[in-house]
């Protein structure tokens, strides 16, 4: 199904921050208005799913039109609106940017702190979808959300299981698929949330070695520690690794498809992964923009990006339309695993060091 492939992509996009594609600009619409913007989102099946619909409704609502600009992979677009803001331009006023990036973004003021005066639909959002500098000024508005969760196989696995402990369990030894990198795979959230309470732990350099002796021991259990998502997907599929961590969305589209798999929020919660929408420093854009925002805030729209994107809504769920069967679909009411992405921009070398030494070398 080339829809899964593409849909995939833009979150290992996202969160693995690999090198990559170059810039397209496409206008999505032609009309010559007052009024623009341009918007970065992650390109692909993605792309299309917002220059259909969304992109066109929020032009029709508000008279601004929208340039979609499909963002190169990972760093890559964040080192771009560096280097452009540092020339007082800007390739998109507002892109959807991954939380490490924020971060990092902050780091250099790169983003436009957001009035909230602005933004009315702001208190639609779930506190966690509010980006913030050390200071309390907003750097960004959450703009998607999606889940990595426990998936299976059911011709092998007749039930489901309910706790990532099965990753740790002596009879799945060989059977399981986990992502290949730390900053991907959050899997030492996972054990810490599983075994210590929760990412509290990460805090100290002790908590994190005692998190990795820990996850170090799921390693006889590992089958393939995968990078290609279409591989273990397939592997998933015909039973040839029949448990592991992957997207909830996609599994679904493949269960739906008839293939025999199952995706699971175990009892400690799925891993929630996130974009954020946040304005350069350099657009001259800021009224457009924050009426963007606010149009994305909308309850109708989180639903529609829901329904016909795949991603989970950052708006609570009451103000939600979506029917229980939609809202599994795409989400969960088990409080989830919000990564550590402050670990991610602070440790990074540190991490990726000890995870090649400890877990996957």
């Amino acid at each position: 199904m080339d829809v899964n492939r593409n849909k995939v992509s833009r979150r290992t996009v996202l969160g693995a921050g690999v090198a990559g594609a170059a810039m397209l600009a496409m206008p999505s619409v032609l009309r010559a208005q007052d009024k623009s913007l341009k918007i970065g989102v992650y390109g692909g099946y993605f792309k299309d799913s917002f220059d259909k619909n969304i992109f066109p409704d929020f032009t029709k609502a508000t008279g601004i039109t929208v340039e979609s600009v499909a963002e190169p992979t990972g760093e890559a677009w964040l080192v771009q609106l560096e280097q452009a803001a540092r020339a007082g331009q800007a390739p998109a006023d507002v892109s959807m940017m991954s939380q490490v990036a924020m971060l990092k973004g902050q780091a250099t003021e790169l983003w436009t702190p957001l009035d909230q005066g602005k933004i009315s639909n702001a208190p639609n959002l779930l506190d966690r979808f509010v980006n913030k500098y050390p200071d309390g000024r907003i750097a960004g508005i959450g703009a998607v959300a999606w889940y990595i969760t426990l998936v299976t196989n059911t011709d092998v696995y007749k039930e489901a299981p309910d706790s990532w402990a099965a990753f740790w369990d002596k009879a799945n030894e060989d059977k399981l698929g986990l992502l290949a990198l730390v900053s991907n795979s959050f899997l030492l959230e996972v054990t810490a949330k599983t075994f210590f309470g929760g990412t509290d732990m990460l805090s100290t350099e002790e908590g994190l070695l005692k998190t990795f002796d820990k996850l170090a021991e799921v390693k006889p259990n590992v089958r393939l520690w995968y990078r290609d998502e279409a591989q273990f997907e397939q592997a998933l599929k015909s039973g040839e690794i029949p448990m592991g961590q992957y997207y909830h969305d996609v599994t679904g589209l493949a269960a739906a498809d008839g293939n025999p798999v199952r995706s699971t929020f175990p009892k400690e919660g799925g891993i929630q992964d996130s974009g954020c929408w946040a304005l350069s420093r350099a657009s001259k854009k800021s009224e457009e923009a924050h009426i963007f925002i606010n149009y994305m805030c909308q309850p109708a729209i989180q639903a529609t990006l829901s329904r016909k994107v795949g991603t989970a809504p950052t708006v609570k769920r009451d103000l939600l339309d979506l029917t229980d069967k939609e809202f599994a679909a795409v989400s969960s009411d088990i409080e989830p695993i919000i990564p550590r992405y402050d670990l991610y921009q602070s440790k990074s070398d540190w991490l990726n060091q000890k995870w090649t030494e400890l877990i996957v070398g």
